[in-house]
């Protein structure tokens, strides 16, 4: 999960996606870059945008992040269209890598978090996932009650 560095005001997440850790098991992670329009960035800049439904596919060898919403800028000269494709940027062999991922064995890529990193440039972190089925997402909330249950005991003794 991308952490907040307490001394860099650039660093700023815009949105995150919650539910991703619930529906997947993410297995690995990667950031890459957003092709963005001016009007895009300046909606992210006042954090209008959401990845909660939006997956990335990797297309005619490029990878886009399909579904995702980006509000429209009321200010802006030239609107965008809110919930269009966008290109990601890896590098090839990343690309080849994640082509290989989810073609060949099932995996799926979801967003976890959309950010501007220190320098001030949007980013997006993919999370290589894994679908859970019902049985073991009821397996996972058994393991988080157990520790917490855990721990109030630990903290009453």
């Amino acid at each position: 999960m991308a952490k907040k560095p307490k001394t860099d005001p650039n660093y700023k997440i815009i949105s995150e996606n919650r539910r991703a850790r619930y529906d997947y098991a993410i297995e690995d992670d990667i950031e890459c870059g957003i092709i963005l329009t001016g009007s895009e960035v300046k909606s992210l800049r006042e954090k209008s945008g959401n990845i909660a439904e939006s997956y990335a596919a990797v297309e005619e060898g490029e990878l886009w992040l399909v579904n995702s919403y980006i509000a429209p800028y009321e200010r802006a000269m030239f609107k965008h269209e809110e919930k269009r494709r966008r290109k990601l940027l890896v590098s090839k062999k990343e690309l080849s890598r994640l082509w290989n991922v989810t073609q060949r064995q099932g995996m799926t890529l979801v967003p976890l978090v959309m950010y501007f990193n220190h320098k001030g440039i949007a980013k997006i972190k993919l999370g290589i996932a894994k679908g859970k089925k019902n049985h073991d997402k009821r397996e996972t909330e058994a393991k988080r009650d157990w520790s917490r249950q855990k721990q109030r005991l630990l903290k009453q003794s």
